[in-house]
């Protein structure tokens, strides 16, 4: 079990070696790589606004029961973008739905000239000490890349992210394990052949509830999961939701 603080030894991960210090710390997770990758800025301002079609209706959103917005797009939609992104503080979603088209994206709070998601122009309500000190960590923030074989989240700021992906664990397993990445790390954090692999379409149980295994959770510096206070990632004070869609 993962204890904070402390740093996870293996004698090597994708065929280097890394010294404790450097590692990524993954719970369970077998797959990371080195950061080795520039910022993508330019000098256009972070956009206020996402196109129309990913309206939500309203700046704030609460879900109804603190439910994600994976949920609410079950429903097959304009396939122009490879995925959407949605930021959380708590369980309250901050601004509109953001879709994706570009090959990769950098979602950040505070990146001179940086071009992408800037969480820093989103209008948010939230007053609690907490969630503003986390809003002011993230940052570079993340980078979100379509490659061939997967989708990879790259940890541009200077504190740790959590991230939960069904591809990232056992297909056996019953509970997702949480995994944190180190700043200056990758993780693949969506394989598309493992998800469709385990969608089970004539699994019995798998029919009586929503199908998630496209949908990744990342949590900006504070964990959640069986090794952390936090249960729930709808208790941590920033982190978005990615929703795939099906190729």
């Amino acid at each position: 079990m993962h204890t904070p603080g402390a740093s996870c030894q293996w004698p090597g991960v994708g065929g280097l070696e890394f010294a404790p210090s450097s590692l990524v710390c993954l719970l369970g997770s077998w797959e990371a790589r080195l950061l080795n990758r520039p910022f993508s800025v330019d000098s256009t301002d972070c956009p206020d606004a996402v196109p129309s079609s990913a309206e939500t209706g309203g700046t704030n959103y609460l879900a109804p029961g603190g439910l994600s917005d994976s949920q609410l797009l079950l429903e097959p939609g304009d396939r122009s973008h490879w995925c959407v992104v949605a930021y959380w503080e708590e369980k309250t979603r901050v601004g509109r739905l953001y879709c994706v088209q570009e090959p990769s994206l950098d979602i950040f709070y505070d990146l001179p000239q940086g071009n992408g998601f800037c969480l820093g122009q989103l209008n948010s309500d939230n007053k609690s000490q907490l969630v503003q000190k986390v809003r002011s960590k993230i940052g570079c923030g993340i980078q979100l890349t379509r490659e061939v074989d997967g989708v990879w989240v790259y940890n541009r700021s200077s504190y740790p992210i959590f991230i939960k992906s069904a591809t990232l664990d056992n297909p056996d397993s019953r509970t997702l394990l949480v995994h944190k990445v180190f700043p200056g790390f990758s993780i693949k954090a969506f394989d598309y052949e493992k998800a469709y692999s385990l969608q089970r379409p004539n699994d019995h149980e798998f029919m009586q509830q929503p199908w998630t295994g496209f949908t990744v959770q990342i949590s900006f510096v504070k964990g959640w999961g069986q090794c952390y206070t936090r249960q729930f990632i709808s208790s941590c004070p920033c982190w978005l939701e990615v929703i795939f869609n099906s190729r």
